[in-house]
């Protein structure tokens, strides 16, 4: 009982502002979305909402709760589970998102599965396109190529779309990490820009990740990451003068296509079973998940 305290306690709490220019479509998705990320014990899997007039709802078969917004009166209730049978009122739908946009909205991005991102990255999403950004500050990276922190949602449904993703690199840098040989070029600074600019295809991917424009401007320390990298392997003539500070811009953006497997793509997965092909020799290859 007590996640569910929590999240009737949380809701309860909430201002009075509203943007203007926001509908009552869009900000039930962003209120949706923040409640699968905040509250899974209630809300476990990612669902498509529903219109039914007056209702825009989502159904989640695992705890038989809907969540929804009445459009007759923008009020948020829910339903089933330990609700019961009937409607029950949570609070308006403009104060609901007060509070979100109030706590930064990072859990409202319908793109992004940002579940494990690092803390200090911030988002924000304006129709297709997202926002990523460390705010000029610099934070702890999870390893050292993962610069693409927009991770395609998992699927509980076979959605039959499929989309190639390619990132294109404006600038990049790395701080802390020199050579000791006079023009011997730092190396890793070409592993991670090649990293990061391999494309990769999803099958079966939300429909909220379709002609996505993802911006990113991030400075990610990789002191750890690299060291850890680095670890029993032969250094000579690398230097490290913590912290190592990886700076990136870039944008990363999908497209439909008819078969994953007929693209220059060097990774595929399938966002509904788990599934995930790597390019060898040109050919795919499925790898355990």
């Amino acid at each position: 009982m007590k996640p569910i305290i929590l999240f009737t306690c949380t809701l309860a709490l909430l201002g009075n502002i509203c943007s203007v220019f926001a509908t009552t479509a869009s900000d039930t998705e962003k209120l949706l979305n923040w409640a699968e990320n905040t509250y899974r014990e209630i809300f476990p899997s990612h669902q498509a909402t529903q219109n039914i007039e007056p209702w825009l709802f989502r159904y989640y078969p695992e705890s038989s709760v809907y969540a929804g917004v009445n459009k007759n009166d923008n009020n948020v209730y829910v339903m089933g589970g330990p609700w019961g049978n009937s409607p029950t009122l949570i609070n308006t739908l403009s104060s609901l998102i007060t509070q979100i946009n109030n706590s930064g909205g990072n859990s409202s991005i319908a793109a992004c599965d940002i579940t494990n991102a690092p803390a200090g990255v911030s988002y924000s999403q304006s129709d297709n396109v997202v926002t990523m950004t460390t705010n000029g500050a610099c934070v702890q990276a999870p390893d050292l190529t993962n610069t693409n922190l927009c991770k395609v949602p998992q699927q509980t449904t076979a959605s039959g779309i499929s989309l190639l993703g390619s990132n294109t690199i404006t600038s990049s840098s790395i701080e802390g990490l020199s050579t000791s040989i006079p023009g011997l070029p730092n190396p890793f600074q070409a592993i991670v820009d090649a990293a990061a600019n391999v494309k990769h295809c999803t099958i079966n991917a939300p429909a909220e990740t379709a002609n996505l424009v993802v911006n990113s401007d991030l400075c990610l320390d990789i002191t750890t990451a690299l060291t850890d990298t680095l670890a029993g392997l032969p250094v000579d003539g690398i230097v490290l003068t913590p912290p190592v500070k990886y700076i990136t811009k870039g944008t990363y953006r999908t497209e439909g296509v008819t078969d994953c497997f007929a693209t220059d793509a060097m990774s595929i997965n399938d966002a509904y079973t788990g599934d995930v092909w790597i390019k060898q020799n040109g050919n795919f290859i499925k790898v355990n998940n």
